[in-house]
């Protein structure tokens, strides 16, 4: 009897779940429509249209031929899609297409690093120069007292030079690791130095990451890729993943080409770029929603502890190899990439089991990307990427902002008020709106600038700007440039 009672509860949890899976599959489907026709802009402005558009008309406009994405819902990839070309007279992008992910490789740089530091192989806190043999980190005046280590290194605050790479087109030569890390020819980059006291600010390296990517090969005495595909690629099923470069021939087929931003593509499709812990990864959504489910869940790769470890803030809003924020109480991390021709983003929520990956071939990508967020962070509730309403501030305060400001470092920013505006211009260049979303706090539609510009008065004529964890005093308070 109690068999029979058994057989029949399962007879109807069955029949249940395939009366179910047809429901589900309409919600995704119509999810999926909503995140498609839902792409929307930064700024609500009272008493302007606010327009929505879908994700074809935002890809033409920003002349980015293909794009992919991966939603992560409910602690698994819940769908993907591709949308356009992997080049204008190429096949569609579908979830197998894959693209560079630029600065992306960073994090999963760092699991792999990091799974060496579990392995006993490397340690966190020791002179990287006790471990490093086919170069050193050169000694000056910045290391004699503090040593640039692992942990600075992944989290961007060893003081070392060279923010980013460009890599190298078709035809050109590539340089080696050790040319890249004395700005050799043919590198094109300059040599990777420490310029501060390690430990002491926080400044994004990608010449850091090169030196990690010399530091674990002379442990382990195994190519980067290899090591890589041992380590992290391998065990967490990332079948559509390399970083080998240049792209094996075998893999052309398959990915993306990058394009410029009036739409054209990469001379020779895409650039070489040897520098592979930095900026290596060719990758798909869905296979890098995989490194997200491990952030959020671990076991494959890291220990408990390790991974905590990843996931700490240290310098900046940054942990080790990912950035971490904390919106409205839920905790995220979160990493951007962009190589020529490409411009990607990985996003997760510490606890839930959400996040997305989206991935163009285009310079123009993190625009359209920014709107895709925005369009999902409504769908899904997020606390993340939402819209931000301008609020009216009076002329008086807005004009008392005018003037030119002063970072330590000796950066600029003028700040002017025009026709009941405010603009603003970094070190003499293009002028942009500045948005009032408090009488203090102002934010920019321009996408390179995604920081909030706070306003502090410290005295009576006295006024402070707030830039991220840099701020600005006041050296001249400019008059307006068309005065009310």
């Amino acid at each position: 009897m109690a068999v029979r009672q058994l057989l029949r509860w399962m007879l109807v949890l069955v029949i249940g779940l395939a009366a179910a899976s047809p429901a589900r599959a309409r919600n995704t489907a119509a999810a999926i429509l909503r995140v498609e026709q839902g792409l929307r802009p930064l700024a609500i402005i009272d008493g302007r249209p606010q327009p929505k558009w879908n994700i074809v008309e935002r890809m033409t406009h920003y002349k980015v031929p293909g794009l992919s994405i991966a939603m992560i819902s409910g602690g698994k990839v819940a769908w993907a899609r591709g949308y356009g070309v992997v080049a204008m007279d190429g096949k569609p992008v579908d979830t197998e297409t894959i693209f560079q992910a630029a600065s992306i490789s960073k994090p999963v740089t760092a699991l792999m690093a990091l799974r060496l530091v579990d392995e006993g192989m490397l340690s966190l806190d020791e002179d990287v120069n006790l471990k490093l043999r086919s170069w050193k980190v050169p000694e000056s005046e910045f290391t004699k007292t503090q040593k640039v280590t692992l942990r600075r290194l992944l989290n961007h605050g060893a003081g070392l030079t060279v923010r980013g790479f460009d890599g190298y087109a078709a035809g050109e030569p590539v340089p080696s690791l050790l040319d890249i890390l004395d700005g050799k020819q043919p590198a094109n980059s300059e040599p990777i130095r420490v310029e501060a006291i390690p430990g002491t600010k926080w400044s994004y390296s990608g010449g850091g990451y090169v030196v990690v990517q010399q530091l674990v090969a002379d442990v382990t005495g195994k190519p980067f890729p290899e090591l890589l595909q041992e380590n992290v690629l391998g065990p967490l099923g990332m079948v559509h993943s390399t970083f080998r470069q240049p792209l094996p021939a075998s893999l052309e087929a398959n990915a993306a080409a990058g394009h410029d931003s009036d739409g054209a593509m990469i001379r020779g499709r895409w650039h070489t770029y040897p520098e592979l812990a930095a900026a290596g990864l060719w990758t798909t959504p869905s296979d890098l929603a995989r490194v997200v489910l491990e952030l959020q869940h671990g076991g494959q790769v890291l220990k408990p502890a390790t991974q905590r470890a990843m996931l700490t803030k240290l310098l900046y809003d940054y942990g080790l190899g990912i950035g971490l924020e904390d919106k409205s109480g839920r905790k995220s991390f979160s990493h951007s990439g962009g190589n020529a021709g490409y411009n990607c983003n990985l996003f997760g929520y510490l606890e839930g089991g959400e996040g997305v990956v989206v991935m163009t071939n285009g310079d123009n990508g993190w625009p359209l990307i920014e709107e895709i967020m925005r369009s999902i962070s409504a769908e899904y509730r997020w606390a993340d990427y939402k819209q931000r309403k301008v609020m009216q501030v009076a002329a008086d305060t807005l004009r008392s902002y005018s003037g030119r400001y002063v970072f330590p470092s000796k950066k600029e920013i003028a700040v002017t008020y025009e026709d009941g505006k405010l603009f603003a211009s970094y070190m003499g260049g293009e002028k942009f709106e500045l948005l009032p979303e408090t009488p203090t706090d102002f934010f920019t539609t321009d996408y390179q600038w995604p920081q909030t510009f706070t306003f502090i008065r410290a005295g009576d004529d006295t006024v402070e700007m707030s830039l991220g964890d840099k701020v600005a005093k006041r050296q001249t308070a400019a008059p307006s440039e068309r005065p009310q």
